[in-house]
């Protein structure tokens, strides 16, 4: 390994501090780091910031990290793609949860993990993400982005809502579902591979559209190009009535939706690096987790 290297001496610890009780993992790579002679700066965030929309400012006054860690889970990244996206700043997470299907690094695996970062045995991969506009009454009422979904979804428990899907202008298809998600490469194996849809590479550059739940033989995902441009409009209820639903980005930025309102999805500008420290290709990767 060794394209993109960029030399490591500032790190920024980003823990989530659900997942790692009395800061036992954090103290250990601060440590190990600092005994290295690196600058180590550590910022701790509760669940509720870590679901935050809003991002962190805490250490955008200082210097600029030269790589992030992130311990925790896959919520625990998808924050920090958010609040970096910016500052293209690689991240490498540490897991701490369950799965992980975002991080790199199992925690018994850390001081392995920082030798060959501390020795440039790594690469840089790049994520793209996907940004949404939402619009309410036929005005721009927000914006988001996501490196994992996004998703529109019912809001009562019981009945489907109709979705009118129109790609680059034209109108693809209508569904009576539970939602529809929007995913990104590196976000198929989260809610769209729950939802039935594909897993695809993460570095590849693509949108895949999947339905939830919906009343119709046809169920399958739609593999879309990254250059299209997908709307998403909640239909109206078959009797004239209203139908609510929500769209959420990464579960985590949220707009309510009624009937007659839409999101506009599309690849965004921004990209997320992230630190590549095993050998192992994504599918071998993917086995392991999926056992």
């Amino acid at each position: 390994m060794g394209s993109l290297i960029i030399s490591m001496d500032n790190f920024l610890i980003r823990t989530n501090l659900s997942k790692d009780e009395g800061l036992e993992t954090t103290n250990q790579i601060k440590e190990y780091l600092e005994k290295h002679g690196k600058s180590v700066f550590v910022e701790l965030l509760d669940e509720a910031q870590i679901k935050a929309g809003a991002t962190d400012e805490s250490f955008r006054n200082g210097e600029k990290p030269d790589i992030v860690l992130v311990l925790g889970g896959d919520g625990t990244m998808l924050r920090a793609a958010r609040d970096f996206m910016d500052l293209s700043v690689p991240l490498i997470g540490v897991n701490l949860g369950s799965v992980g299907y975002l991080t790199e690094v199992e925690k018994e695996n850390v001081i392995s993990a920082l030798d060959k970062i501390i020795s440039g045995e790594y690469e840089v991969e790049e994520r793209m993400m996907i940004e949404g506009t939402f619009y309410q009454n036929g005005e721009k009422a927000g914006e988001f982005k996501a490196l994992n979904d996004i998703s529109v979804l019912k809001t009562l428990p019981i009945q489907a809502i109709g979705f009118n899907i129109f790609v680059n202008g034209r109108f693809l298809k209508d569904y009576s579902a539970d939602g529809v998600i929007v995913s990104t490469p590196t976000g198929s194996t989260g809610y769209n591979l729950s939802a039935g849809g594909p897993i695809v590479e993460p570095v590849a550059d693509l949108m895949v559209l999947t339905p939830v739940s919906p009343h119709t033989l046809m169920t399958r995902s739609i593999v879309l190009s990254p250059s299209d441009e997908i709307k998403i409009e909640i239909k109206e209820a078959p009797s004239g009535g209203v139908k609510n639903a929500i769209a959420s980005a990464d579960s985590a930025n949220t707009f309510e939706m009624k009937s007659g309102d839409y999101v506009t999805l599309k690849r965004s500008e921004k990209r997320i690096k992230t630190v590549k420290v095993s050998s192992l290709s994504f599918l071998e990767v993917l086995a392991k987790k999926l056992r």
